[in-house]
């Protein structure tokens, strides 16, 4: 409380005189106050500079947030949030108004937070952004691995050494923090520059957003929109390892995978290397055994089938020589059948020869032809006076038949 003395106050001022009066009694009691209210008419500047008013239900006070503080603050401001800002009442007598120039911006109480939380989440749900059909799956053996964090934590540690452990990979490491107003900025530009190298570099399988556990003010910009869409537009998978496993964001929720733990997240990103040893030794030996098995079975398969061809090639052996010996028995009886048929055609054909008419003809006797050329064969038909022709060895003379 602070008071004015009756008898130093003048009966008539100037302006100026007022202003300058009233400045100085304002701003030397109110250089350290802290004042609750909703936030309205938020601007931000080209320099970074924020500009609201606060307000309750009956008044409405001016406010500035220089850039620095801004980024120093561990949650972004947004109409409608209720804060708790804490800085000094600034006059600018010009124009007989005042403003609080604010140095600290707290939410009051983590209600109004969960509150813009969960309103923030059924818009993107109604979205579509936290829908399991897009989420893409994470690739069984990754070459190279992209981690968004700070540096300066503890976690890289973890996640490094952890992959180290399992399976050793390529890291490429985007050095961003992880808290802070501008944080979303610059961890939605590593999502994007990881999504955004050229063809010639090797880009990462996964993406691993990881950060230590914190106060839901700390793992505020974890829930800022552009890292959601950022996350949601990402082509690479992204595995969210932010905070305990009691914390939750909306990174979480937009992510491909969520791992409970940032050593976690390294755990789901690669398989142990001596699992996978084992059990390429295991498929091996367990291959190596059914080929065994197969290649013997098919081996007494092909035994049995040489024994067979082996069985058919006596019995073709036997055939082939009955089949000689039969054609033998068969050209020695047809020779034979031949030989007889020879001697009985030779003999016929002596006798055809012998008795052959010419060979008659030349021993003497004729043939005689009545005048129809009808062979005579009896005297009777000789009768007085016929003409005949008679057939000698040496050709025909016609005759006539005396008494």
């Amino acid at each position: 409380m602070f008071y004015i003395q009756t008898a130093s106050i003048k009966s008539c001022f100037k302006v100026s005189e007022i202003s300058v009066i009233l400045k100085q009694l304002i701003e030397e009691n109110f250089f350290d106050v802290r004042i609750q209210g909703e936030i309205s008419g938020l601007k931000v500047s080209s320099a970074g500079h924020s500009y609201f008013n606060l307000k309750d239900e009956d008044s409405l006070l001016n406010s500035v947030c220089w850039r620095n503080t801004i980024q120093n603050t561990s949650i972004k401001i947004e109409d409608g949030m209720e804060v708790i800002c804490s800085g000094r009442i600034s006059i600018y007598p010009c124009r007989s108004s005042y403003q609080l120039i604010v140095e600290k911006i707290e939410v009051a109480g983590q209600g109004t937070l969960l509150a813009a939380l969960e309103k923030r989440k059924q818009a993107m749900a109604a979205e579509g952004l936290f829908d399991n059909e897009r989420k893409k799956q994470l690739p069984f053996l990754p070459k190279t691995i992209a981690l968004i964090t700070s540096v300066n934590g503890a976690v890289i540690r973890d996640i490094l050494h952890r992959i180290s452990d399992r399976f050793p990979v390529e890291v490429l490491v985007w050095d961003v923090p992880v808290q802070g107003n501008d944080a979303s900025y610059h961890i939605q530009n590593a999502i994007n520059g990881f999504n955004e190298l050229p063809p010639h570099i090797n880009g990462p399988d996964i993406i691993i957003l990881a950060r230590g556990g914190g106060s839901i003010e700390d793992l505020w910009c974890f829930n800022e929109e552009e890292v959601v869409r950022a996350i949601v537009a990402s082509e690479i998978p992204i595995i969210s390892a932010i905070g305990h496993e009691t914390d939750f964001t909306l990174s979480d929720l937009a992510a491909d995978l969520r791992a409970p733990t940032p050593t976690a997240a390294a755990e789901f990103a690669v398989p142990v290397l001596k699992n996978l040893q084992d059990y390429i030794n295991f498929s091996f030996n367990k291959i190596y055994q059914i080929s065994k098995s197969f290649l013997e079975e098919k081996a007494l398969k092909l035994a049995r089938f040489s024994y067979i061809l082996l069985e058919l090639e006596n019995i073709l052996e036997l055939k082939k020589r009955k089949l000689i010996e039969y054609s033998y028995k068969l050209n020695f009886f047809a020779q034979k059948y031949f030989d007889r048929k020879q001697t009985l055609l030779s003999v016929l054909s002596q006798l055809l020869e012998k008795y052959d008419q010419k060979k008659i003809l030349e021993r003497g006797f004729a043939i005689i032809y009545d005048s129809s050329k009808g062979c005579i064969t009896s005297s009777v038909q000789l009768l007085p006076d016929i003409e005949v022709l008679v057939e000698m060895h040496d050709g025909y003379k016609k005759a006539i038949i005396k008494k």
